[in-house]
């Protein structure tokens, strides 16, 4: 019962410097104190977690609010889970392509092959999420990148964030990804590969 008391005035005592009497009602609060107690239970336990829940974390990303990220560059909400094991809740179909990305990602590369399709551009998507034993398929079949191969290291691969694309460009699909890939926060960051675009929040 001691712990459950301490969890309680602990909370309190967030709730105090995030909310206090004058605060904005609650619907404004609850997320602002779901971000604070995250950083408080960041501060106590050297976690990069979030104690938001991955829908509640891509409507963030989706509502344009900047993600919060780590010192490696991964989104805290998908660092908790690990590479490659990103779960449903946290990705979203890309149109009617069937391939996933973390639901930020997905909306941006929706609304960028939108846009390419206004300037009379395709831009498919041939690969996206994978699952760390997709990863380890994918290195057994096409070897390591860092021996001349065209696979991340099983567990470190963009892909496995949900945060990187294989994108089906033609010549003038890779001109408009060069031209305007970054105004929707995709990158293209592997030498070798033209198709591999990054999605930087």
């Amino acid at each position: 019962m001691d712990g459950i008391a301490g969890i309680a005035a602990r909370m309190a005592q967030i709730q105090a410097l995030v909310a206090p009497p004058q605060a904005a009602p609650l619907t404004t609060s609850t997320s602002t104190f779901a971000s604070a107690l995250a950083d408080e239970v960041a501060k106590t336990t050297g976690s990069t977690g979030n104690v938001a829940s991955a829908a509640g974390a891509a409507r963030a990303g989706a509502s344009g609010a900047p993600a919060r990220l780590n010192a490696d560059g991964v989104p805290v909400e998908l660092a908790r889970y690990g590479n490659g094991r990103i779960p449903e809740s946290a990705l979203q179909k890309v149109g009617g392509t069937g391939e996933r990305l973390w639901a930020p990602a997905a909306q941006k590369l929706e609304q960028l092959m939108g846009a390419a399709a206004k300037d009379g551009v395709h831009i498919g998507i041939t690969d996206s999420y994978r699952s760390y034993a997709a990863q380890v398929d994918v290195a057994q079949r096409k070897g390591l990148y860092s021996q001349g191969g065209l696979a991340a290291q099983p567990g470190t691969s963009e892909h496995g964030w949900g945060m990187a694309a294989d994108l089906k460009l033609d010549a003038a699909g890779q001109r408009w990804m060069r031209a305007h890939g970054a105004e929707y926060g995709f990158v293209k960051d592997t030498p070798r590969e033209s198709w591999h675009w990054a999605f930087r929040p």
